[in-house]
């Protein structure tokens, strides 16, 4: 099984910027999508972020404009770029990997790196 690696969390002011990565351990290309997922304290784990394998991106409606999803296919990294961060930001993040055929979809999860942002 291909291992998730997440890095780059950590306690950041109201409008200030941080970047995760998340480094797989095998070709990026083999997975339909990756991308980030987050859990705030009390609620459920929800979309951020996704790059499909043809590298189309799909963002949650309360990121949009704020955050970007790249990645460095050499590097089998993609990377989560969230500017002008919010407290309602906060919350544990997850990168994501999603493989298997369009009728069968399993998922990887990385353990997760804390994103804390100050009022």
């Amino acid at each position: 099984q291909v291992q998730l690696v997440e890095s780059g969390g950590g306690l950041v002011q109201a409008g200030g910027s941080l970047t995760l990565s998340c480094v797989a351990s095998g070709n990026i290309l083999r997975y339909r999508a990756m991308g980030w997922y987050r859990q705030a304290p009390g609620k459920q784990r929800e979309l951020v972020a996704t790059i499909t394998a043809g590298g189309d991106t799909n963002f949650a409606d309360s990121v949009k404009g704020r955050f970007t999803v790249s990645r460095s296919i050499p590097k089998n990294t993609v990377y989560l770029k969230m500017n002008s961060l919010k407290p309602e930001d906060t919350a544990v993040y997850y990168c994501n990997a999603k493989y298997g055929s369009s009728r069968d979809v399993y998922d990887n999860w990385g353990q997760g790196t804390q994103v804390t942002v100050a009022s």
